[in-house]
This record gives C-alpha cells, sequence and structure tokens, in this order.
C-alpha cells in the first residue's frame, strides 16, 4: 500500500502530514497549495525518491491561447496586448523558425536565435511566487534548436527499443497514459529527470536550461502569457470532456479536486493542437510541465548570472516549466517555476522537450 502526503510548499519544498490510501481510496490530490504525492515502498529510483509526485504546482489551469505576437498578463477573457517583434537572430548563421527533423526520434526541431530577455515576473502579474523574482535581464549569446513540441510517446517508443528500456507506466492512480496502443501524439508523461535526460542524450540533445525555456517561451513577448490562455493551453478549465472552473473548485472544493477532474475526463491531449508562439513551438504552456536541466534554488534569481544561466551548481530538486492539464490558470504562465520535485520523482504531467546545439 502506498501513501498520499499532503505538503505546503515552503522555500520550494513541499511538507506535511501524510494519509494512507486504500485500493479503492482516491484522497485529496493535486492541491495547489500543497502538493499531493504517492510514494510506492519498493519503487527503488534514484536518491531514494520512489512513487509519482504530484506538485502543488501540476493542478489544471485552462485552455488559453495566442494568434500572432502578444504580450499578455491577461487572465482569461481578457484581450491580450501587442508584443514588442521577435528578437533579430543573429550568429551562427540560422533564421529564426528554422527546421530540421532529428533523425533519431523523428521530431521536429526549431531553431531559437540568441537575444537577451527579461526573466522573471511579467510586468503587471500578481501572481508571481517568491522564486519568480525579482525579475532580471538575461542574454542567451547563443541560439539553439527545440523540439517543436513536447515530446511523444511515438518519439519514446524508438528510444525504449533501441536502449531496453521499458516505457513509462501506463497506470497512475485512476488515469491510463503512456498505453503502448494509444495514440502515439500524445505527450510522453511520468517520467524522471534522469530518464528526460536519458532520451535527450540518446537523441543527440539535452534538457534546456530555465533560461532558454522561458526565452523560447516568452517568444519576443514580455507578458504572463504568450497569447490568449485557452487558445494556447490545455489547463484544468478545457482538457476534459466539459468546461470547467478549476479555480473555483480549488477554492470551494479542494479536497475533491482531482476526483472531480478525473470525473470530468480530464488529462493531456495530443501535442500541436493549440496556437504555436511567435518562434512556432506549441504546448509551452499547459498540456504536460517539462522538466529542464537546472536544479531549484527560490533564491537564485537574486544572484543568477546574467550571460547563459544554467542554474545553481547542486541541489535537491529540479524545475519544470510550463504548468499541465491539471492546472489552474494562476499556475500556467512563463515565469512560473514548479519547484518542489525531487529529480526520481514521477508526475502524471511530468513530460519533457529537448534542445541542442
Amino acid at each position: 500500500m502506498g501513501s498520499f502526503s499532503k505538503g505546503r510548499v515552503q522555500n520550494g519544498r513541499a511538507a506535511g502530514v501524510s494519509v494512507q490510501a486504500g485500493a479503492s481510496s482516491f484522497p485529496l490530490f493535486l492541491l495547489r497549495l500543497g502538493g499531493w504525492e504517492y510514494t510506492e515502498p519498493e519503487a527503488g529510483i534514484r536518491n531514494g525518491n520512489p512513487g509519482f509526485l504530484m506538485t502543488n504546482r501540476l493542478i489544471g489551469p485552462l485552455l488559453l491561447a495566442m494568434s500572432g505576437l502578444c504580450a499578455c498578463s491577461s487572465r482569461p477573457g481578457q484581450k491580450p496586448t501587442p508584443a514588442k517583434a521577435l528578437p533579430a537572430a543573429r550568429g551562427q548563421g540560422i533564421a529564426a523558425g528554422a527546421k530540421k527533423v532529428n533523425p533519431k526520434d523523428g521530431l521536429t526541431y526549431l531553431w531559437i536565435p540568441p537575444g537577451t530577455f527579461t526573466m522573471g515576473c511579467s510586468p503587471e502579474d500578481l501572481e508571481c511566487e517568491g522564486g519568480e523574482k525579482p525579475a532580471h535581464e538575461v542574454t542567451l549569446t547563443k541560439g539553439f534548436w527545440m523540439g517543436q513540441t513536447p515530446v511523444t510517446k511515438g518519439a519514446w517508443k524508438p528510444y525504449a527499443q533501441a536502449t531496453g528500456k521499458a516505457m513509462p507506466p501506463e497506470k497512475i492512480l485512476q488515469w491510463t497514459v503512456n498505453a503502448v496502443d494509444g495514440n502515439d501524439s500524445l505527450p510522453v508523461v511520468a517520467v524522471t529527470w534522469d530518464e528526460a535526460a536519458g532520451y535527450c542524450g540518446w537523441a543527440g540533445m539535452r534538457l534546456p536550461s530555465e533560461a532558454q525555456w522561458e526565452y523560447a517561451a516568452r517568444a519576443g513577448t514580455t507578458g504572463a502569457r504568450y497569447g490568449n490562455l485557452d487558445e494556447i493551453a490545455w489547463y484544468a478549465d478545457n482538457s476534459g470532456r466539459l468546461l470547467i472552473d478549476s479555480t473555483a473548485i480549488w477554492n470551494t472544493d479542494a479536497a475533491n479536486y482531482g476526483q472531480r477532474l478525473f470525473d470530468n475526463g480530464n488529462g493531456p491531449k495530443p501535442v500541436g493542437q493549440k496556437l504555436p508562439n511567435a518562434y512556432g513551438l506549441y504546448d509551452m504552456l499547459g498540456n504536460v510541465a517539462q522538466w529542464t536541466t537546472d536544479w531549484y534554488d527560490e533564491r537564485y534569481y537574486q544572484t543568477s548570472e546574467k550571460q547563459d544561466p544554467s542554474g545553481p551548481p547542486g541541489g535537491t530538486l529540479r524545475a519544470l516549466r510550463g504548468g499541465s492539464w491539471s492546472f489552474d490558470p494562476r499556475l500556467v504562465r512563463v515565469s512560473a517555476r514548479l519547484s518542489d520535485v525531487p529529480p526520481g520523482k514521477r508526475g502524471i504531467n511530468f513530460g519533457l522537450r529537448c534542445v541542442g546545439e
């Protein structure tokens, strides 16, 4: 028997009380202000951190979207505001938006040019947390290739076959995911940080830094989102059979939040269905939270490098970005850092995309 533990995030960590869960029990889950972690006793994953993690930031927000260039600090229903033009490509002689197909995993990668941007809490964004501050200027001196979509089940299969590794688990809590005979355009989920890094290495790529991820997600925009949320992202409001108000559910019925998502059929969606950002990247917000290569330190932005930051030199937690199909809107923002995640954890909303030079 495993257990669920509820924890309020404190300085990037989840800590709290445990509640036993029997075979037919489905207690509190994925709470926005307190993570729920399911631990299997004999999983034996890296650093003694087995099991599946559902963190406070892996909760379901709504679909919002963009069309073209917009710098949205918008809430659902607000009108996007125009953004500045994309940073011009310079150096390395590759045009922004150039495409190539990786022969190893068959996925399309887009060229993201070098440039300077403001990283962290967006102007007029009132939902930022401490780890997103202070906003600070960052320069990326080299461009990079980034997966146009999160890594799919179809791309993971040849990796599993070539390396002899198993597919990630098909069943997590009540959800069936990663089914071998299912839709190959669904994002692969429930992967640990090590598995994500291993996949990217096999594909001749690597996980992005937090700075690379946020720079690519913003794509020249300066708001909390790069477009209208419902048009660009799958989140809790729109990733089920019926549209729901996940914020209201969280605020009034948090104990049943996960069950209500399950009953509504919420879950990950095939990649590339929503509008892309100005770089042509799909699902940078919503659908699956994406592992980065960085260790997490809530105070890192206070001392981080201004040029090509690569994150703290060490730590116990890794950062994920982008929100997911189970998040409420507050957590689906380009500066949001999903922080309380040991690298050996599996989340039903944990996915990845790779980058390379």
